[in-house]
């Protein structure tokens, strides 16, 4: 959903040979603004699979922070955007992940266990967190972490910008937050997703009611 015409935020997907790349992406501002930015980040996102032959997450999200640093640094502007994202790759039931601010949540009410590395946010989902570093220009940056983690049949992935938990509303005017997003997707788990997509934009309008949306709004979903 996004909050102008154009937008920040968008979803990308990549097939290559016997695995899928896909990523929920957040660049800086909305709008035009925005919607350039995504340009640039989206460019370096196909470049590095296509141009550098890159799988790995987290080595893709260190070839785009170069390139996006290096699209900027040609401007005579001094260009401070950047982006947020969640990158995953799956082969198989194999999924690999990288972040930068952006987690990716797991949810299935089936599952006996979580892997260690993954932290459980109620009693059908977990969290693998992001790097706390944007791509783009940042004072103390490090390469990303790359998650492995091996899938099982129920589990729902999801990836998202911060547009819908950050946006106000209800009776007191306050941002919908993180926690109760979880606890939303949760509820919706054994819907097909294009009823949970149908459910969460019916939740996001209602919540908004007549304040004005925030920012751009972007998740994505899928069935394993």
């Amino acid at each position: 959903v996004p909050k102008d015409i154009v937008a920040g935020d968008f979803y990308w997907v990549y097939p290559d040979k016997s695995r899928v790349i896909f990523a929920v992406a957040d660049c800086t501002g909305h709008g035009v603004p925005g919607a350039m930015v995504s340009v640039v980040c989206n460019n370096a996102l196909n470049r590095a699979v296509r141009e550098f032959s890159l799988t790995q997450p987290a080595d893709i999200l260190n070839k785009v922070r170069d390139l996006v640093i290096e699209t900027f640094e040609k401007s005579d502007a001094n260009i401070k955007d950047g982006m947020d994202i969640s990158l995953c790759s799956l082969e198989g039931n194999q999924l690999e992940y990288a972040g930068a601010n952006n987690p990716l949540w797991i949810i299935n009410p089936n599952r006996k266990s979580w892997p260690e590395h993954l932290l459980p946010f109620n009693d059908s989902g977990a969290e693998i967190k992001a790097d706390k570093q944007p791509i783009g220009k940042y004072m103390n940056d490090e390469p990303f972490t790359n998650h492995s983690i091996k899938l099982e049949k129920g589990d729902t992935l999801y990836l998202l910008s911060d547009g819908y938990p950050d946006q106000f509303g209800g009776e007191k005017g306050k941002k919908y937050k993180y926690k109760k997003l979880k606890e939303k997707v949760t509820s919706l788990y054994s819907l097909p997703l294009d009823k949970q997509k149908e459910e969460l934009l019916n939740e996001f309008n209602s919540w908004k009611g007549d304040l004005e949306q925030i920012d751009d709004v972007c998740i994505m979903g899928i069935k394993i």
